[in-house]
């Protein structure tokens, strides 16, 4: 069915709703030249239309459909829209089986065609937000998502941004731009910030059970992002504005990215003592107050906290303003992966092998387990190093069937690593139904999970 004749089939499906807009809202901004537009009613066949179906996008579309409301998924590639068709998406069980209903909801649709964006009550943008080789913020994607979102707002709608950026970006990127157009946020429009909460690959908290902090660039448009977050989110936390949201996910995940980077110096200060993190930190970790957990590894992946912290980095830098804490705590998260790769060069030596010529095999390359997830992943890092300092390197990992060789190649998972005879075998990730028995018989094995048990060929990163 083509995307207009949908909308007019769901037209005569759904009963009209009007959204007014307060008569007499306050200007967003002082001295505006902009010419507001009058307050009026809007008729919207989709309640929300979410920008990006990926990690955060599908999942969120999900819930908000399984709610009982009409969306629209709004992805750029056609390619992901296929996957997602075909129900091959990376999900949880549970959302893989709200992905069944939903496709055969006439109320819910997925569709490339960004003009529809008109005829959406809500539109959330959850775009990818990286950083490039310098450990530059990349804003590309989210500019062209919000520059799309501006060129299609009418008024009566919400806007609201979730993908982690650097303080402002809502009123960069949304408030700014509407109201030039003459969309006044506060007035004709409703503009806010909710940061994302989604842990990809773990079903421990339903999208409904996590709060949401929301904050409005006005109080109105607060009241209304947290109406639309109230209908699928049991617990909404309203924060003043949305500098105040965008920086309560910084704060989050920094505070996740110093305290990982703690536990891997304290993992490289156990090993100098000859004694063994995890019996430390699980032995702390019995304090029912003041202390919470975190476990050392050979890096962080995913989105969140290899890159969320540099956009606050790379702000503060244009202010003149250090946060020397943080700034440690990335250079020494950035320097994981190298450490590994030295690890194992000093394996193979007291074996008395080079790392050249040397067979390894890393064991799980997605960023965390039981995910199909390689953004940012250590791993791919760790594999680069070793082939350029000329290790023949092998993977596995049934998540993950192909990856990067760090030289515009590719390699194949290993379905057999156990029969592959490496000199080395890194374990990297630690996949809940991978079987790693073989490993007792394994050369040498490189645990970077500090979850193995003490065996004689087994050495902790």
């Amino acid at each position: 069915m083509a995307p207009n004749t949908k909308v007019k089939t769901l037209k005569k499906q759904v009963a009209v709703e009007s959204h007014s807009l307060p008569a007499e809202a306050a200007e967003w901004t002082e001295g505006t030249a902009a010419r507001a537009i009058p307050a009026q009613d809007q008729v919207f066949t989709f309640d929300v239309a979410i920008v990006g179906l990926g990690y955060v996008g599908l999942p969120t579309a999900l819930a908000i459909n399984a709610s009982g409301r009409r969306v629209l998924g709004l992805d750029v590639s056609e390619r992901r829209l296929a996957v997602i068709r075909e129900q091959q998406a990376d999900l949880l069980d549970s959302d893989k089986e709200r992905l069944k209903t939903a496709l055969l909801d006439p109320s819910f649709m997925l569709t490339s065609d960004l003009s529809l964006l008109a005829h959406a009550a809500a539109v959330v943008v959850c775009v990818p937000t990286p950083v490039d080789a310098y450990l530059v913020p990349d804003l590309g994607i989210l500019r062209a998502a919000c520059a799309s979102v501006v060129e299609y707002a009418v008024p009566g709608q919400l806007l609201m941004l979730t993908s982690t950026t650097y303080v402002g970006t809502t009123r960069d990127l949304l408030a700014m731009p509407l109201a030039a157009k003459g969309l006044i946020p506060g007035r004709d429009v409703y503009v806010a910030f909710s940061p994302e909460r989604i842990n990809p690959g773990v079903d421990s908290f339903s999208h409904e059970d996590v709060p949401r902090v929301v904050g409005g660039v006005t109080a109105a448009c607060g009241e209304a992002a947290e109406r639309l977050l109230s209908a699928s989110t049991k617990l909404v936390h309203v924060v003043p504005s949305a500098d105040a949201a965008e920086m309560t996910k910084l704060v989050e995940n920094t505070f996740r990215a110093v305290n990982i980077a703690l536990a891997n110096e304290f993992a490289q200060i156990c090993h100098e003592l000859d004694m063994e993190v995890m019996d430390v930190i699980n032995a702390a970790a019995t304090k029912p107050y003041g202390f919470m957990p975190f476990t050392p590894g050979p890096g962080v992946g995913g989105h969140c906290i290899p890159c969320d912290p540099h956009y606050l980095l790379w702000q503060l830098r244009k202010a003149r303003v250090t946060a020397p804490v943080i700034e440690q705590a990335m250079i020494g998260i950035a320097g994981r992966p190298h450490q590994v790769v030295e690890k194992a060069r000093r394996i193979l030596s007291e074996r008395n092998h080079g790392l050249a010529g040397a067979r390894v095999m890393v064991v799980g390359v997605a960023y965390k387990p039981d995910v199909e997830d390689l953004r940012e992943s250590p791993a791919l890092e760790i594999i680069a190093e070793l082939i350029a300092d000329g290790a023949e390197v092998a993977y596995s990992d049934p998540w993950c069937l192909t990856a990067p060789d760090g030289r515009g190649g590719t390699l194949i998972s290993n379905p057999a690593p156990q029969l592959w005879e490496a000199d080395l075998v890194i374990l990297h990730t630690r996949h809940s139904q991978t079987d790693l028995d073989w490993l007792e018989n394994a050369a040498a094995v490189l645990d970077t999970t500090y979850r193995l048990p003490k065996a004689d060929n087994v050495t902790r990163l």
